[in-house]
């Protein structure tokens, strides 16, 4: 799964979401509602950090002259770029929700 393109429908800004929506789409009510998503979005952010450590261990180049020294290339900037720009995993989360991909 490609975690870049998997989060194109997840705002990336705040919204503010009707209660009775969430509630309705939950089965629960707001606070059961809440403690549940913080769940599902402390794994999704887990997900996403472990997607992007991965790839950057691929750019890691150690200097044979100087073990501590990490090189950063162009490329390896725009991919953490990339991923600043993902939305917050509680938003996401919640957007999982109301789109019916996540049941709870």
């Amino acid at each position: 799964m490609n975690v870049l393109n998997s989060y194109t429908n997840v705002p990336k800004n705040t919204e503010t979401i009707d209660r009775i929506e969430l509630e309705k789409k939950s089965g629960k009510n707001i606070y059961e509602s809440i403690c549940i998503l913080e769940k599902i979005s402390e794994i999704i952010g887990v997900r996403i950090k472990e997607d992007l450590n991965k790839k950057l261990e691929e750019f890691n180049i150690i200097s044979k002259n100087n073990l501590e020294e990490i090189f950063e290339n162009k490329e390896q900037i725009e991919l953490s770029k990339s991923y600043e720009k993902l939305p917050k995993a509680t938003s996401i989360a919640v957007q999982y929700l109301l789109d019916g991909i996540i049941k709870i």
